[in-house]
């Protein structure tokens, strides 16, 4: 787990080229405090850098990685796995390894097999490759956009990078916020591909960025190489036998998290009460001799809480666990804004805070590696919303999804806002792409009704034409959803757009790595994921309604019988206005950083129209309308601390 950078001006390197590469390393440190490491090329004006967090092979695994006969250098952020196994067969056939790294293997992949050696690669990463000999620089995102890749590219230069601040501290790159961006992220969801800033491009999950040199002038292409693709509705089996997709879903999990526990340093392991990472901890102490160290938030409001039900199954595996509780003093201040400087984006929920914190926790403690239960949800039918849609589009519950529904929704009241609408909203990109819109979506769209209007008259002017949410729609393959199930169809367009969006940004990848801390999602492994997308959607959500069927049973020998038989809860931190302390922690925030002259500074948005909007949101009795005031008021304050903290501050 690293941080890698680097640049290509074909024939015309800056003379400060060291001290540039350094300086955008240098915004990488977190993510690779234990070493660094740099290749100049002044000839074919390149330069790689690399910040390394040891987990691998932590006496000879530098970065950069040379095949210098073959005239390639690589760098690489993250894990790939199965590479002892690797480096045997390579070794079998007389080939000769320079370190015991991981990442090594990605270099033999590909003197064997060229650009698809990515099929070979196993894990979550981002590599850079540059081929002397074809003159090309490859970079390359692992299948669901676990580890992040930025890249800038003109016709002439190529800057990439591991975070946008490191891109950012290139002075050939703009430093100018996204206006279209900001816009969708005042509704949540980002037009995948895209990045706060003008100019900066994420390099899409399950994608390769190959750029040539052409007399002197860079070529860029995307290639897809992997995508969730769902088998069409009629190939679903409508009376499957659950017993060999069960059994499949229990060999794939337990390598998947073997996998994941292969490191030269401690790993330990995310719990929370739900059933995904209860399901990686009783998994873990099965694969492990010791007992495993097991991590737990705990927030102040009972409603949200989850760490009573985390304890019991610690208690049931043996589990070291450690507590970390939550309030406003920890959820907003300075813990806000930091949080917002390594996410570079916004976020709804102050979720990405606290796993900040947790983080923080899991390095003071001695830990560098957790394997984490991100990504059940999206490959078993796990949320809330998938079910409601479940309900009211699957012809499995025809007869009774309407009282199914009302039941579910009186269940989790306490996410209308968020998770759930009071209210149906719809959008005709999506009804048409879809068939319906799905229910994840419709609380961002009241969102993006409410927040639209809180723009500035010239911002708004200059965005007339501009729909974000048929932006979103435009970005995904409508043959991916074409004949396939309505279950299907949800979880495809999640997967395309949240989970790396949210889950995997600032829920994920941003927040640990601020503090050097390596997660590993190992539902996300990709043999789990082909084999999830073959299961049946009543094996997903039962004809009882019950989500992750599958995996509960799966899972039903680990699992303590509480969790066994519980709805899934929405891991979420208390909004803002569910207690006085956390409302007067946010407003201190905002008191300090939308002044008139910060808004003014900022100009997205009409400060009178703003002040009337924080007046207003004070005095908000109703629970879903104020959890989207909530949403709106992190979404506003964010943005403005992009502007103040990573462009206003991007060259210091």
């Amino acid at each position: 787990m690293c941080g890698i950078v680097g640049f290509w001006q074909p024939g015309k390197l800056p003379g400060n080229a060291d001290a540039l590469l350094g300086r955008m390393m240098a915004r990488l440190h977190h993510r690779g405090p234990d070493g660094s490491g740099s290749h100049i090329d002044r000839d074919r004006g390149l330069a790689m850098g690399h910040t390394r967090l040891t987990i691998i092979d932590l006496r000879t695994g530098q970065q950069p990685l040379f095949a210098r006969k073959q005239g390639l250098v690589l760098t690489s952020n993250g894990e790939l796995y199965d590479y002892k196994k690797i480096r045997a067969e390579y070794v079998c056939e007389g080939r000769r390894f320079n370190t015991k790294s991981d990442s090594e293997t990605a270099l033999f992949h590909y003197m064997r097999h060229g650009l698809d050696f990515v099929e070979q690669l196993r894990g979550e990463f981002a590599v850079a490759l540059f081929d002397e000999r074809e003159k090309r620089l490859v970079l390359v995102r692992d299948r669901f956009g676990i580890k992040p890749l930025y890249y800038h590219l003109k016709d002439d230069f190529l800057v990439y990078g591991s975070e946008c601040k490191a891109l950012l501290a290139h002075p050939d790159v703009p430093r100018r916020l996204a206006k279209k961006a900001a816009l969708n992220q005042l509704m949540q969801v980002m037009v995948p591909g895209t990045t706060s800033f003008e100019g900066i491009h994420a390099l899409e999950p399950g994608c390769m960025l190959i750029v040539q040199e052409q007399a002197g002038r860079l070529v860029g292409r995307v290639h897809r190489y992997w995508d969730m693709d769902f088998p069409d509705a009629k190939d679903h089996d409508p009376n499957p036998d659950p017993r060999p997709y069960i059994r499949g879903v229990q060999d794939r999990l337990v390598d998947a998290v073997s996998a994941r526990l292969e490191a030269d340093v401690p790993v330990g392991c995310y719990l929370s009460g739900g059933i995904d990472s209860c399901s990686m901890l009783g998994l873990a102490t099965a694969l492990q001799q010791s007992p495993v160290k097991a991590f737990t938030i705990s927030f102040d409001n009972k409603a949200y809480d989850e760490a009573a039900i985390a304890t019991e199954m610690a208690m049931s595996t043996g589990a070291d666990q450690e507590i970390l509780e939550l309030g406003a003093d920890e959820l907003y201040g300075d813990s806000f804004i930091r949080t917002v400087w390594h996410a570079e984006r916004t976020f709804y929920n102050t979720l990405g805070v606290a796993k900040w914190h947790m983080s923080k926790r899991v390095r003071e403690c001695g830990y560098k590696v957790v394997v984490t239960g991100e990504g059940s949800d999206e490959l078993f039918g796990g949320y809330v919303f998938f079910k409601r849609d479940m309900f009211r589009h699957a012809p499995e519950f025809a007869a009774q999804g309407g009282a199914a529904e009302s039941a579910m929704a009186e269940r989790n009241a306490v996410f209308k806002g968020s998770v759930l609408t009071e209210t149906d909203a719809s959008h005709p990109a999506f009804d048409e792409l879809v068939g319906f819109t799905p229910s994840w979506l419709q609380s961002w769209l009241l969102t993006l009704a409410q927040g639209r209007p809180l723009l500035a008259d010239g911002v708004l002017e200059e965005l007339k034409d501009y729909d974000p949410v048929q932006a979103i729609a435009d970005k995904i393959d409508p043959h991916k959803l074409k004949g396939r199930h309505p279950l299907d169809k949800v979880q495809y367009t999640w997967i395309k757009t949240m989970l790396e969006g949210q889950i995997l940004t600032w829920g994920g990848d941003r927040v640990d790595m601020a503090n050097s801390m390596e997660s590993r999602p190992a539902f996300l492994d990709q043999h789990v994921a082909e084999f999830a997308r073959t299961l049946p959607p009543s094996l997903r959500i039962s004809e009882q309604g019950v989500e992750k069927w599958v995996l509960r049973e799966a899972m039903r020998g680990i699992l303590p019988q509480v969790l066994y038989e519980r709805e899934k809860f929405a891991f979420m931190a208390p909004p803002a206005h569910t207690d006085r302390k956390k409302r007067q922690a946010i407003d201190e925030i905002l008191n300090e950083r939308l002044t008139p002259d910060h808004v003014n500074a900022l100009g997205l948005f009409d400060s009178d129209r703003l002040a009337k909007f924080l007046a207003d949101s004070r005095q908000e009795q109703d629970h879903a309308k104020a959890v989207r005031n909530d949403i709106l008021l992190n979404h506003i304050l964010g943005l403005h601390l992009i502007q103040q903290e990573l462009l206003d501050r991007a060259l210091s």
